[in-house]
C-alpha cells in the first residue's frame, strides 16, 4: 500500500480592485475591509503616493508605485498567507504595477492597473496601452493572469462585435475608452469577467455620483480559464470611499494535497496455533526470549514483542507451507478415487431400476467432494 495518496482540494482566492481616493490615512481602514470581506489580494488605485516600494501593514503587505506629484498611483496589497508567494513585482511607467504568485504548480500574475481619464493628452493613452501591451507579452503561456484596476472606459450593455469578450451584463452605453479596452481583451484572447456574471445594476455599477451612475472598474482575465472564476460583483456598502466601489472576484483553483494513508499493522490470528505448532512456538518463546533481560521495563517490553511477532511470522509460514501440503494430498486422493469408479450407467437405463426409486431425491442429497 503507498504510504501516501494525492488528493485535489480547491479553495478560493478573492481579488478586489478599489479605487480608494487616496490611501494617506485609509491603510488600516483598507485592512479592515480586506479582513471582514476575505478579500486575500486588492488592487488599489489612486494612492497618491509618491516612490515606489514595499510596506508592511499590520500582518499584511503592500507593493505600490507612485509620482513625484502624488497624482494617481497603483498599489497592491496581500494578505499574510499570500504575501510570502510573491516571487516577482514588476512596474510600468506610473500607471502599471504587476506581481508573480506562485501557488504549487500554479503561476497567477496579478496586475493593479489606473488607466488615463478621458480628458487626458492621446499620448498618454497610447503609451498607456503599449506598457500593457509589452507587460502581457511577457507572461507565459501557460501562466494566469488577473488584470483588475480602474479602466476609465464605458464597454457598456451592448456587445455586438465583442462576443468573445463580453458576457452581455454591462451598465450604460460604449464609449471610446471602452473600445479600448474591448480590442485589448480581443487581441490578447482576454475576457471582461465583469460582464458574464448576471447581477442587479447595484452590483455592477462601480462609479456613483449623485444621479450619475456607470462601471469603470473591471477584472480582465484570460478566457480560457474563465470558469475558474465563480463569481463577481460590486459590493456598494463599504465607507472607504464615497463615490468608488470595491469590486470582488472569486477564483478556485485545485491544489494537490499529499495526505498520509491510514497505517495498517498485520493482524496476528492466535487462533491458528494449534497442536504442533503451539508446543514448538511456546518452546522456542520460553527458551530463546529474553526474560532475564535487566533493565528499563519498556526496553524489555520491546524487545519481547519484536521476537514474539518475528516467531508468529515463522509459525504463519510453516502453517501455508502445511496446509498447502494438505491440499495437495486430498487433490491427489480425489483423482486416484475417481479413476477407480466405473463411469455411470446412461440416463436411458435407469427406467430398469426399482419401481418408486427417486432418483431426483437421490442426487439431491448425493455427497460432494470436499
Amino acid at each position: 500500500m503507498p504510504s501516501h495518496t494525492n488528493l485535489v482540494r480547491k479553495h478560493r482566492i478573492r481579488f478586489a480592485s478599489w479605487n480608494i481616493g487616496s490611501l494617506t490615512g485609509k491603510s488600516m481602514e483598507l485592512i479592515d475591509v480586506m479582513q471582514r470581506r476575505r478579500i486575500n489580494v486588492a488592487c488599489i488605485q489612486e494612492t497618491r503616493w509618491k516612490g515606489h516600494k514595499a510596506k508592511a501593514l499590520d500582518d499584511f503587505k503592500l507593493w505600490y508605485l507612485g509620482n513625484e506629484s502624488r497624482r494617481g498611483g497603483v498599489g497592491i496589497v496581500v494578505d499574510k498567507d499570500l504575501k510570502n508567494e510573491v516571487v516577482d513585482v514588476k512596474r510600468f511607467g506610473e500607471r502599471i504595477l504587476s506581481i508573480k504568485l506562485v501557488l504549487d504548480n500554479e503561476v497567477i500574475n496579478i496586475v493593479s492597473v489606473y488607466a488615463p481619464q478621458a480628458g487626458l493628452d492621446e499620448s498618454v493613452k497610447i503609451q498607456f496601452w503599449e506598457h500593457m501591451d509589452g507587460l502581457v507579452q511577457g507572461f507565459g503561456k501557460g501562466e494566469k493572469i488577473i488584470i483588475g484596476g480602474d479602466l476609465n472606459g464605458h464597454v457598456g450593455k451592448d456587445r455586438r462585435g465583442y462576443e468573445e469578450v463580453h458576457g452581455e451584463y454591462g451598465v450604460g452605453e460604449r464609449n471610446e475608452e471602452g473600445i479600448s479596452v474591448l480590442d485589448f481583451a480581443i487581441a490578447f484572447d482576454m475576457c471582461i469577467v465583469n460582464t458574464f456574471f448576471k447581477k442587479r445594476e447595484e452590483h455592477l455599477v462601480t462609479y456613483k455620483s449623485g444621479q450619475h451612475a456607470s462601471q469603470i472598474d473591471f477584472f480582465l482575465t484570460r478566457r480560457f480559464d474563465r470558469l475558474l472564476y465563480k463569481d463577481c460583483k460590486v459590493i456598494p456598502r463599504e465607507s472607504l470611499t464615497a463615490q468608488h466601489r470595491v469590486v470582488v472576484l472569486d477564483m478556485y483553483l485545485g491544489t494537490r494535497q499529499r495526505k498520509k494513508a491510514n497505517q495498517v499493522c498485520p493482524k496476528i490470528r492466535w487462533g491458528r496455533l494449534q497442536g504442533v505448532l503451539l508446543e514448538s512456538f511456546i518452546d522456542k518463546v520460553t527458551l530463546q526470549g529474553k526474560w532475564d533481560f535487566k533493565g528499563d521495563t519498556n526496553e524489555m517490553w520491546i524487545e519481547m514483542t519484536t521476537y514474539i511477532k518475528k516467531e508468529m511470522s515463522s509459525s504463519r509460514r510453516t502453517t501455508r507451507k502445511l496446509v498447502a501440503q494438505k491440499r495437495l494430498r486430498v487433490e491427489s486422493e480425489e483423482s486416484s478415487y475417481s479413476s477407480s469408479v466405473p463411469p455411470s450407467s446412461p440416463r436411458e437405463d435407469l427406467s430398469s431400476e426399482e419401481p418408486g426409486f427417486d432418483h431426483h431425491l437421490f442426487s439431491s442429497y448425493a455427497i460432494k467432494p470436499l
